[in-house]
């Protein structure tokens, strides 16, 4: 894990000291394409995400800790076909914000169904954790319900993608 605590510092350093702001498209896609290699978020084409997350002046919306604004970076339109970048958007926001913006991926996913299915901590589908509000409702839900209130939505975000990788992990064949 000693690449992984280095990439988180040098991503910290790119998004707090380096390029806190997102008004140049220069310092959006350095970001972008870091995250893009860190994180291995499969984006194909980093300049047309920069250029989106550009366009949708996303500075003030920060600042107010706006919930909505995963939804609202996550699709992209890429040579006239729309993707949802929704895993990536919230790494984006996270990496800003990391106490208001836990971090949706396939892992986190894996282990609130997990516990949903296991303690019945709360009820959603699958689908509820692609609306980003939701998804924060869940994850304040699970907090809730195993008295885990002194630890942030990030401390439960890493505690979540570490136990996913240990107990779900990607299988390569």
């Amino acid at each position: 894990m000693e690449n992984y605590g280095l990439q988180e510092k040098s991503l910290d350093l790119l998004f707090h000291q380096l390029c806190p702001k997102n008004n140049k498209i220069e310092e959006i896609l350095l970001k972008v394409s870091a995250l893009n290699d860190f994180y291995s978020t499969n984006i194909f084409d980093t300049y047309s995400v920069a250029k989106h997350i550009l366009s949708c002046d996303i500075d003030n919306a920060l600042d107010d800790n706006k919930i909505d604004l995963v939804d609202i970076i996550s699709p992209v339109t890429i040579k006239g076909k729309t993707r949802n970048f929704y895993s990536f958007s919230s790494k984006y926001c996270s990496h800003h914000k990391p106490e208001i913006y836990p971090i949706y991926d396939s892992y986190v996913e894996k282990m609130l169904m997990h516990f949903k299915k296991t303690d019945k901590f709360r009820k959603f589908k699958k689908e509820d954790l692609k609306s980003y509000s939701r998804f924060i409702e869940v994850i304040e839900g699970f907090k809730s319900y195993y008295d885990l209130n002194e630890f942030s939505l990030r401390e439960i975000d890493i505690y979540l993608w570490l136990a996913g990788k240990q107990y779900f992990p990607n299988k390569y064949y």
